[in-house]
């Protein structure tokens, strides 16, 4: 059956019609959104995450990137310094000036001088000199020491250990911290190494 022809006026009409259906649509779906609010649909939700995860992973790598440009280095002190002349040291006492920055006390006696190691022999604290009690006393658990090293009480299973003591070209005393003399229980310090006095 041939299809009746659509006169000029019924096309405007249904053009006009489907004008407002699609203006109808679009308030619809507007106000459907609205009516959602914030809520994220399932897209949105792992859209974001997904940003979310890359943006973390992207941080980190930055970080570890920025950290690998700073190497960790331990500075440690020299192994050896100059302790002044032999003279800048009086007969019978213990000199603290290098305990603070290298833990070394010099002491000199009428047989020489030597550097004595001021850490405990027990579990490694710095002992401190006390001059009235001629003695060193470690703080952590009362160990105490004789003047040369030699550990009467407390914990201290031995005596301190001492460092090689030494004269430059210019006469100044050197202490050499990588040499140590290890000191052995019961045993008195000077007789088990002699050579770590240094006679002037």
């Amino acid at each position: 059956m041939a299809r009746k022809p659509i006169s000029e006026e019924e096309q405007r009409e249904i053009e006009a019609r489907r004008r407002i259906e699609q203006i109808a649509e679009r308030k619809k779906r507007v106000s459907e959104r609205a009516e959602r609010g914030g809520l994220w649909s399932r897209r949105d939700f792992f859209g974001r995450l997904s940003w979310g995860g890359f943006g973390l992973v992207s941080l980190i790598s930055l970080l570890a990137f920025v950290r690998s440009a700073f190497p960790r280095v331990l500075v440690l002190p020299p192994s050896r310094f100059k302790a002044g002349f032999p003279g800048d040291y009086p007969v019978g006492e213990v000199s603290e000036k290098y305990t603070q920055e290298f833990r070394v006390w010099i002491v000199r006696e009428p047989q020489g001088l030597y550097a004595i190691f001021a850490k405990c022999t027990h579990l490694g604290c710095t002992p401190r000199w006390s001059g009235s009690e001629n003695k060193y006393k470690c703080p952590c658990h009362g160990s105490g020491y004789y003047k040369n090293g030699y550990n009467f009480e407390g914990p201290a299973p031995r005596p301190m250990d001492r460092f090689q003591l030494s004269l430059d070209e210019e006469g100044q005393l050197e202490v050499d911290m990588s040499k140590v003399f290890t000191m052995q229980p019961g045993g008195d310090p000077n007789k088990q190494h002699p050579d770590s006095i240094l006679k002037v």
